[in-house]
């Protein structure tokens, strides 16, 4: 896994267990679970947003803030960089797993 990731989770970690005065991770560590899902619920339809709106700044940004706040409910919940890195070498694995889908009207 990128460096860079493992010490946002390491910084995330940090500030939970030794929150500091000021820091926006404390804060949604303080305000917890529901505040951190709302978030992550935020990030996750602006990415979208930037997406179909075709900008790859404002994408790549977008999907900066979803990861980081991702991470912040993932320290929340206990779950650890390495389970969800594990649950994806598990799935690289997998070949023909092609599930079937339901049909939707792929316009809206």
């Amino acid at each position: 896994m990128n460096d860079t990731l493992e010490r946002l989770y390491a910084t995330i970690i940090s500030r939970r267990e030794n929150p500091q005065e000021g820091s926006y991770t404390c804060y949604l560590f303080d305000k917890g679970l529901d505040k951190i899902l709302k978030k992550v619920g935020e990030e996750c339809s602006e990415t979208i947003i930037a997406a179909k709106n075709g900008v790859k700044e404002d994408t790549v940004g977008e999907i900066s803030d979803l990861i980081f706040h991702l991470f912040v409910m993932m320290a929340n919940e206990g779950i650890e960089v390495a389970d969800v890195m594990a649950e994806l070498d598990k799935r690289s694995e997998k070949t023909g797993n092609l599930k079937t889908f339901h049909q939707v009207d792929k316009n809206t």
